[in-house]
């Protein structure tokens, strides 16, 4: 069944978006993309994430071979409902429908949680997903 999401909305106002808001936006451009080598750019050397189900990933080789050899997900587009920023850090909530590579179709809805440099580089991401667990 799928699961609702809020549509997107624009920022009140029309005011720009933060800086890590926009990095955070071409990070999901990106990985939506599957051009791996630019995601795993977008990212600081030592950056470190978590995702549920997969171990702690650190640097960009970790990333680069979870999103190469380890990610469940052949393809798909995240959707985002809610994107706030408040100075490093940038929060996203939102939907993803996609392909597994086993073939089964997925939507599922998500929230993570991105740290960003002075630089224009995130350091950090943690993924949650809205499913049953508990």
């Amino acid at each position: 069944m799928p699961h609702p999401v809020p549509p997107a909305v624009p920022h009140p106002d029309g005011a720009p978006a933060t800086a890590g808001a926009s990095l955070v936006r071409r990070y999901y451009r990106t990985v939506d993309s599957g051009d791996v080598p630019a995601l795993v750019s977008l990212f600081t050397p030592d950056a470190r994430y978590h995702r549920p189900g997969y171990p702690p990933m650190t640097g960009h080789g970790e990333l680069e071979r979870f999103y190469r050899d380890q990610r469940v997900i052949r393809s798909g587009v995240h959707t985002l409902a809610t994107v706030v920023s408040a100075g490093d850090e940038t929060a996203v909530h939102g939907l993803f429908r996609g392909v597994l590579h086993d073939g089964r179709q997925v939507e599922l809805r998500f929230a993570d949680f991105f740290r960003t440099t002075p630089q224009g580089l995130i350091s950090s991401r943690d993924t949650f997903f809205h499913v049953p667990a508990v």
